[in-house]
């Protein structure tokens, strides 16, 4: 699929090659704390700080549905609505200029109004023109994103993990957003055939042809950016420990024997299944299960068992490591919430030293901004509060 290009005078000319996306300007119309505002910035790490509840997570969390998914809070798009006392939702709006290595584009992303008993819909735009749908955006920006809320990443369901890492993925393989999207179509209307009891073998034969084909994609290209991410955690430095990560599963085993025969192998096993999957109401096989195994390296110790600290360091190392990686094209826009408030002076140093070595835009939030003082001219610093944001 081929991102649309700038094709008018209303569009930025294309930028130089970028070694690493941003965003250069942002506005937010009717989005949760915001009637409506319009940031411009530059290049560089961004800085937000104000008190708790000023908005900076939710500008934050603007940014991140700039790519497929539900942002970074996982909710659906209708609740990012501004709420205005005794309204229905109504609609809301986030548009961009990004950079990156194939230039500038103008992108939006939102739900418009709809007419009573009309289910939303999340619209994509890019330089103007309707877009496909969500995973588009792969094709011209890439973000990652930290935030309290992932601390318990490592002590909670594979699902969180899963996640995590098809957001890293994305950046290798912008395809993959849309593999997913289609495995899980596939794998709804599989077990609605079943439950329902309409269970046509002709029909079940397809549809798991097709969670298969997907699922084995979905699967090469997590393991390919595990291999990525361990490649550059051979390169850390930056004073984070190094994690070893590894996915597990059934499905995944299964890929690894024979990758030229997994779809059929998938296929098999799924069909074998169907009984099972009936009684429980659930697909009990498939990479929708998988995990994200991760330990510390030095200590040789599962993630889970390390002390909390640890395992936020661990969290920031992986975190930097999925930027080194996707160096290759161009370093992500990382959306770091609340990251340094639970991070000693030393480490606080460590991580804006990496930022910069990175080359990397990195948002930032705290409720004080003498914690990011050390960062200097290298960031750009705003106050947020009462629906605004102000140069600080």
């Amino acid at each position: 699929m081929q991102a649309a290009r700038p094709m008018d005078a209303q569009i930025p000319a294309p930028a130089p090659a970028a070694r690493a996306y941003a965003l250069t300007r942002l506005s937010l119309s009717n989005y949760r704390s915001y009637a409506g505002i319009a940031l411009e910035c530059d290049a560089r790490p961004v800085v937000l700080a104000g008190e708790n509840g000023a908005g900076k997570t939710n500008v934050l969390e603007a940014i991140s549905w700039l790519s497929p998914g539900r942002g970074l809070r996982g909710v659906p798009f209708v609740e990012a609505c501004r709420e205005e006392p005794g309204a229905a939702p109504a609609a809301w709006a986030v548009a961009a200029t990004l950079l990156g290595p194939d230039g500038a584009f103008e992108a939006g992303t939102g739900i418009s109004a709809n007419s009573e008993g009309e289910t939303p819909r999340r619209l994509v735009r890019i330089n103007h023109a309707p877009a496909s749908g969500p995973s588009a955006l792969t094709e011209i920006f890439s973000v990652l994103w930290l935030t309290p809320a992932m601390d318990r990443l490592f002590i909670e369901g594979a699902s969180g993990r899963r996640k995590f890492l098809d957001r890293i993925a994305m950046g290798f393989e912008p395809g993959h957003a849309q593999a997913c999207a289609a495995y899980e179509r596939a794998t709804r209307e599989r077990l609605r055939l079943l439950r329902d009891g309409r269970g046509d073998p002709r029909w079940l034969d397809g549809l798991e042809a097709e969670m298969a084909r997907h699922g084995a994609a979905m699967i090469r290209n997590r393991l390919h950016a595990v291999m990525r991410l361990m490649s550059a955690m051979e390169e850390e430095t930056s004073g984070f420990p190094a994690a070893i990560i590894a996915l597990a599963g059934e499905a995944e085993t299964l890929f690894a024997a024979d990758p030229a025969s997994a779809c059929e192998a998938i296929a098999a096993r799924l069909a074998r299944s169907r009984r099972l999957d009936e009684a429980a109401g659930r697909t009990l096989f498939g990479p929708h299960r998988a995990d994200l195994d991760v330990r510390h390296a030095r200590r040789n110790r599962e993630a889970a068992s390390c002390s909390t600290g640890e395992q936020k360091a661990l969290l920031i190392s992986l975190i930097l490591a999925a930027a080194r990686a996707q160096s290759g094209r161009a370093v992500p826009v990382l959306l770091l919430d609340e990251v340094a408030a639970h991070l000693d002076e030393t480490r606080r140093m460590a991580l804006f030293d990496a930022i910069t070595a990175l080359g990397a835009q990195a948002w930032m939030t705290g409720t004080d901004m003498t914690m990011f003082e050390p960062m200097g001219s290298r960031a750009q610093k705003f106050r947020v509060g009462n629906g605004a944001i102000i140069p600080h």
